[in-house]
């Protein structure tokens, strides 16, 4: 089987999960002084952004691993699924920043973004290194590549487990982290970037 049904498959849920996250914002129409009211929900802006960067980064670098890839299985269609049922999932975990990182039960609502974002490194590993591991890859893709994808893989699991552990701290900073690792994810040089 080729690719394309899985990526226009994959592009739409991306699409969607990205375009859901803007309904995060909202102003009480009582509200009678907006300025205030639009400084107030801060937290619906990090989270917002945050998490749009973490889809797009993820959008972009699974294009780029299809790319490498000749044919699909079976086992990567339902990993690919797993993947796009957690991106799905990304903008209930953002509503929740938003909601309660201001107030209320913030490291709950910290914690359940993080635990959302150590699922998403989980899945992504499992669709890479099944797509690395079952013959799936091109035969003109050299092994000094994949090598490098592999080497690009192995921080993120770490990584987000070490955010999400320092929700126990500071929420705020936890949530913080995860934008600079999003930011870190899309820079050149980082990841499958460098390849090209």
């Amino acid at each position: 089987m080729t690719t394309g049904r899985l990526e226009a498959f994959s592009d739409g849920v991306f699409a969607i999960a990205i375009t859901l996250l803007v309904l995060e914002f909202g102003i009480s129409e009582d509200t009678e002084d907006l300025g205030a009211a639009l400084l107030h929900i801060w937290p619906s802006y990090l989270a917002y952004v945050t998490t749009f960067l973490t889809i797009g980064v993820i959008w972009v670098n699974h294009h780029q691993l299809f790319d490498l890839v000749a044919r699909v299985d079976r086992p990567l269609l339902f990993f690919n699924t797993l993947l796009l049922m957690v991106v799905a999932f990304l903008p209930f975990p953002t509503r929740l920043v938003a909601q309660f990182l201001q107030g209320g039960d913030e490291q709950t609502a910290a914690l359940a973004y993080g635990c959302t974002f150590i699922v998403l490194a989980v899945a992504f590993q499992l669709v890479w290194r099944w797509m690395s591991a079952g013959r799936l890859i091109r035969e003109d893709v050299p092994q000094s590549m994949l090598d490098g994808i592999n080497r690009s893989f192995n921080p993120g699991l770490p990584l987000y487990l070490g955010v999400t552990a320092l929700v126990f701290v500071s929420p705020l900073a936890s949530i913080i982290l995860f934008l600079a690792l999003a930011v870190f994810y899309a820079l050149p040089g980082s990841f499958l970037v460098r390849r090209r």
